[in-house]
């Protein structure tokens, strides 16, 4: 891995340490845990959207937890590319693809509320949210079959 550029200082530090295993990132392991929360959270703003879709079409309105989660994963995700370039710039890609997902899905919602018909799930914002979990995993992970990549490479 190249070396770190400190271009905030100590929260480089902080994130751009690694964790102990391999050659992981603490801001890689967070991106990964703020997915996870992203899915949890996006579940949870499902649930409320449909209990909300009962009472009108005007009542749904945006998850403010789930919001907060999407652009902690943004900022995250946009710092990482400070961190390493190509990594961060891929995961910031995705991420800024999972939130556009989110706010059409949120859209859909509205749409079907009007139209008085029953809620989907939000199925692109799911499948975007996995290939985000994927490819972090994937950053997080990789120490796990770093010796088989290598030997066939």
């Amino acid at each position: 891995m190249a070396p770190i550029v400190r271009l905030f200082g100590p929260v480089d530090g902080v994130l751009g340490a690694e964790v102990g295993i391999g050659e992981v990132l603490v801001v890689e392991v967070l991106l990964l845990l703020l997915v996870v929360g992203n899915f949890v959270t996006r579940f949870l703003a499902h649930t409320r959207h449909r209990r909300q879709a009962e009472e009108g079409p005007e009542a749904v309105s945006r998850f403010l937890p789930h919001e907060v989660a999407n652009v902690a994963l943004i900022a995250v995700s946009l710092y990482y590319l400070t961190l390493d370039a190509h990594a961060g710039t891929v995961m910031s890609v995705l991420v800024l693809g999972l939130f556009l997902a989110d706010f059409f899905e949120f859209e859909a919602r509205k749409a079907e509320a009007r139209r008085d018909v029953p809620l989907d799930r939000p199925k692109g914002a799911l499948g975007a949210g996995l290939i985000v979990f994927a490819y972090a995993g994937y950053q997080v992970l990789f120490f796990l079959i770093d010796g088989y990549v290598a030997a066939i490479i």
